[in-house]
């Protein structure tokens, strides 16, 4: 994992043709520094007391661009709701129905080797899983 350092954000930025701008640095900053999957709103939210001419508009662009340079990885739940986050590694995610929270769940990426899919370029998958997890079934 990249150091989270502005330096070594703003290289990662430039290595990926996207100027390191202050609010581009710190959003990525925030998504590399957080563990947990993160709304256009939360990164606003978080951000806007350090950056206060920072708008939604420039989160939600930011985020669209780095989705679009691989630089983060995008999570769409149901219609509405997109979450981002750091891992760029194939992997599922769990959703418990009681508490809401967002699970990583790690895969075996051989199971992308489907015979089915010789001569087409597979782009993103996505593997949702829902269910109540273990702190809930717990309480």
């Amino acid at each position: 994992m990249i150091e989270s350092t502005i330096e070594n954000i703003s290289k990662m930025l430039h290595d990926k043709d996207v100027s390191p701008s202050i609010q581009r640095i710190k959003i990525s900053q925030f998504i590399l520094n957080n563990l947990h999957h993160s709304s256009v709103d939360a990164i606003y939210q978080e951000l806007i007391h350090e950056i206060p001419t920072l708008s939604k508009t420039t989160v939600y662009n930011t985020l669209s661009l780095f989705v679009e340079k691989k630089i983060i990885n995008s999570v769409a739940l149901g219609n509405t709701e997109i979450l981002y986050e750091k891992s760029q590694k194939p992997h599922a995610h769990f959703r418990c129905e009681i508490c809401k929270e967002l699970i990583d769940i790690d895969i075996d990426s051989s199971l992308f080797g489907i015979k089915e899919l010789d001569n087409h370029k597979v782009e993103k998958v996505s593997i949702h899983l829902k269910g109540t997890c273990s702190k809930c079934l717990n309480n």
